[in-house]
């Protein structure tokens, strides 16, 4: 299990609440989490936020410290 599913599981209301403030543009099904499915969690975030994985990797790690 990646470090970010672990976090994502873990801490996901907190972490969506963070994204929803970060990104405006970001929307509830954009933030849609379902167990197992954490991969195209992150595949949606990075093209919505054009950022890079490891980018988005980085930023919930910062959150979740």
């Amino acid at each position: 299990m990646s470090a970010f599913t672990q976090q994502v599981k873990g801490n996901w209301n907190e972490l969506k609440g963070k994204f929803k403030q970060q990104y405006a543009d970001l929307t509830d099904d954009d933030l849609l989490y379902e167990e197992g499915k954490e991969d195209e969690l992150l595949g949606k975030l990075q093209k919505k936020l054009g950022k890079t994985r490891e980018e988005v990797e980085s930023e919930v790690d910062r959150w979740t410290r």
